[in-house]
């Protein structure tokens, strides 16, 4: 999970609700026929659509961390969508994609864990789910996929203004909303900051959010894990580089159960809290995007800017193979 910027102040509602389903309100697209999925009320269904990237978390958590959180945190927004009165959430399996690992940050753009597709790769999907649920009629989606990489984000935001442009409805990617994404760190001594440094990927915040949602994949070595960090974008890029690099930055050796719960109820009521006032008629337009707030930032211009780099080669690669073997 790639963040580089700090706490933006989120919009807590206590809206944070436990997993699970709510019988013939979050409907699963996944176990339901052609026709219970024509005969929805379209005005009244809100689509809910789940992403996780698969990406290299260091030695202490797995490379799905983001899809896990990612899943609980869909599951319970469709939730809170269907406790309104003639409400549906209908909730979309988990796909596990995305653009732009952390390890990125070190220039190496392949590393063990780490699954990514190319930025046009993400864009396309999303957009094609967009014309395919854009054509049934549904006019309300939000795509949670939290993770921090600028790129991952803009592929997430064209899509969303595509569907909007194209079918006057929205697709909001809720972690692009700095409303949302800034509700990921949570509070700290001095001391712990100090130590944790940047919180973008991996360290005491990701790590005590899993140690609190999936407690059981969390290696007990974390409390052993060594610091690596630094308060700058351009230092974690230093540290990433050196020889050794684990594939995580700050301080896991800090995480908490209490301290995931507190950021995790953070999180869950900022997105929820968010995503119900954009049903009742907030323009997602209107809410700031973290994705243009790191354009402003030389190192994150660089990074991203790298990362197409190495993409292109691929996708030159990739067509040279299509055209030798005479595929269009």
């Amino acid at each position: 999970m790639r963040i580089s910027m700090r706490c933006v102040s989120g919009i807590g509602l206590g809206l944070a609700l436990s997993s699970g389903q709510l019988a013939g309100q979050v409907l699963r697209v996944a176990s339901m026929t052609a026709p219970e999925i024509a005969a929805l009320d379209r005005a009244r269904t809100v689509v809910v659509l789940p992403g996780g990237i698969l990406e290299a978390h260091g030695p202490y958590l797995p490379s799905f961390s983001d899809g896990i959180l990612n899943e609980r945190l869909a599951d319970s927004l469709a939730q809170a969508i269907a406790a309104r009165p003639g409400w549906r959430a209908l909730l979309f399996p988990m796909m596990p994609l995305g653009n732009s690992a952390a390890n990125d940050i070190a220039g190496r753009y392949t590393f063990p864990g780490s699954y990514t597709v190319r930025f046009e790769t993400l864009r396309a999907v999303y957009m094609d789910l967009a014309d395919a649920l854009g054509e049934q009629g549904f006019r309300q989606i939000f795509v949670v996929q939290l993770h921090g990489a600028p790129n991952h984000s803009r592929a997430l935001d064209d899509a969303g203004d595509y569907f909007h442009d194209t079918y006057r409805g929205y697709m909001v990617h809720l972690a692009g909303l700095l409303p949302v994404f800034g509700a990921l760190e949570g509070p700290k001594s001095a001391s712990e900051r100090a130590a944790d440094g940047l919180p973008i990927h991996a360290g005491m915040d990701e790590t005590s959010l899993l140690a609190f949602l999936a407690p059981s994949l969390v290696r007990s070595d974390a409390r052993n894990a060594p610091d690596y960090a630094n308060g700058t974008m351009e230092g974690l890029v230093r540290l990433s580089q050196r020889a050794g690099w684990p594939g995580y930055f700050g301080a896991p050796r800090l995480a908490s159960v209490a301290h995931g719960q507190h950021v995790w109820r953070a999180l869950a009521d900022s997105t929820i809290g968010v995503a119900l006032r954009i049903v009742d008629g907030l323009s997602p337009r209107s809410l700031p995007r973290f994705a243009d707030e790191l354009a402003k930032s030389p190192v994150d211009v660089r990074l991203d800017a790298a990362s197409r780099r190495a993409e292109r080669r691929q996708a030159v690669r990739q067509a040279a193979w299509l055209r030798l073997h005479g595929h269009p």
